[in-house]
């Protein structure tokens, strides 16, 4: 963990390291993932079947067996807590209430006599979302990604999740069954990927593919991209917390490992403007990581990743942050809304010391994935408008187009092009 005074001259240097963690060399990885992808697109399910033997030692004779079936499902419903069913579906209920409000109508404009514009507002027909498996279980993932893609009116949402050995979490399951999931893959990484984009004979190609995963997958969506949609590429998690002393050193430290369990590469931040309650929080870490189950992985994220970063004024704060921009914000002062609109780029904004990051990643409503590694300068989380399609409405009646005709040639002439300029002269024409 790096203890940094942001008035060090050599601050930025110290600090470019975990700015840039996670950029593996690249070329390696885009090889493995282009020969991934070219072996779905030729050899479509057999590809996967191989490569799924390969990456989650999962045996199957055919990618049928590895769609899960009804009865799987009903079964996950019998060995999952009522308690824990009924935390998932208040999370379902409270993310699909906040996506509601996002969603947009076709509306029609008839400001003019003679001419109506308007926007026509179509759901996705079929997307692909991906849930991340192996180090965890993440049923708020299927739960953030499918619920937005219903309440926009996706025709068919299908899942995709790495199941090593062909296990698949009854909580997974049963997020995916209460957001509206209409089909499960147990497949995942770059094979995943490539047959939602390209389809094969058993599963059906998609719209649009989204949900995070690891740099294969990351990866693999950007080289899709263009022949499906993608929401974003999504790099290792990350918090940033803003502090003016005020406050538990406590409850800091826990906020800042709950992003540090996620993996080694994930990044925890404190930027605050007392040195003091700096080297409480410090301390605090060190005391709740002895306590923690993933202990290993938060251990390795915070002596590689975390910062405690000391500033003179909160305005130097505010700058730092923005700069930065995070995937989650959490401004843990005295008066957050006294500083809310100085803030200008993060994925999610937490207000206040009773507004944990966790609750925005479980049911608080507004969607958990976020742009990350500094792109919420022009990302923005997932919503509603990430499963839906806008198409321009143009209607000139006659009158219209001879209204406005002699403005349109003139422009098709400006830029020498003849026939767009015809195809309205020609229709002025007594």
């Amino acid at each position: 963990m790096l203890f940094l005074d942001i008035n060090d001259p050599a601050f930025t240097q110290k600090f470019d390291a975990i700015l840039s963690r996670g950029e593996e060399s690249g070329h390696e990885v885009e090889q493995t993932v282009l020969d991934i992808i070219a072996a779905v697109r030729q050899r479509g399910d057999a590809a996967v079947l191989e490569l799924t033997r390969r990456f989650d030692r999962m045996e199957a004779a055919s990618v049928q067996e590895l769609e899960v079936t009804t009865a799987e499902i009903e079964a996950a419903f019998a060995a999952v807590a009522a308690e824990d069913v009924a935390a998932l579906k208040l999370a379902v209920e409270r993310v699909a209430r906040f996506h509601e409000k996002q969603k947009q109508q076709t509306w029609l404009s008839t400001e003019e006599p003679d001419i109506m514009l308007g926007q026509k507002v179509t759901p996705l027909s079929r997307v692909g979302i991906y849930v991340p498996g192996g180090k965890a279980s993440y049923p708020s993932s299927v739960i953030m990604n499918a619920v937005p893609a219903r309440v926009a009116g996706v025709g068919e949402i299908i899942m995709v999740a790495p199941s090593p050995g062909g296990e698949i979490s009854p909580h997974v399951l049963v997020a995916a069954s209460l957001s509206g999931v209409h089909r499960i893959f147990r497949i995942g990484g770059a094979q995943a990927v490539a047959a939602l984009a390209y389809g094969t004979a058993t599963i059906p190609r998609v719209d649009k593919i989204t949900g995070p995963g690891n740099i294969y997958v990351a990866t693999a969506k950007k080289l899709v991209f263009g022949q499906v949609g993608i929401d974003m590429i999504a790099g290792p998690s990350e918090i940033l917390v803003i502090n003016d002393g005020s406050g538990n050193p406590a409850h800091i430290a826990a906020d800042l490992l709950s992003q540090a369990e996620h993996d080694e590469l994930a990044s925890s931040i404190l930027i605050t403007t007392d040195r003091s309650f700096a080297e409480k929080v410090a301390a605090e870490v060190e005391h709740q990581l002895a306590k923690l189950s993933r202990e290993t992985i938060a251990r390795a994220s915070w002596e590689k990743y975390g910062a405690i970063i000391v500033a003179d004024t909160l305005d130097q704060v505010i700058d730092f942050s923005n700069r930065i921009a995070p995937e989650h914000l959490e401004l843990a002062v005295a008066d957050p809304f006294a500083i809310l609109a100085q803030i200008t780029n993060a994925g999610a904004i937490f207000m206040g010391h009773w507004t944990p990051e966790a609750a925005g990643d479980y049911l608080a409503g507004p969607n958990h994935t976020l742009p990350t590694g500094g792109t919420s300068r022009f990302f923005s989380p997932l919503s509603v408008d990430d499963f839906v399609k806008r198409s321009s409405i143009v209607y000139f009646s006659e009158c219209g187009l001879r209204r406005l005709g002699d403005s349109i040639v003139r422009i098709a002439g400006l830029e020498g092009l003849e026939a767009h300029g015809r195809s309205v002269s020609v229709r002025q024409e007594k």
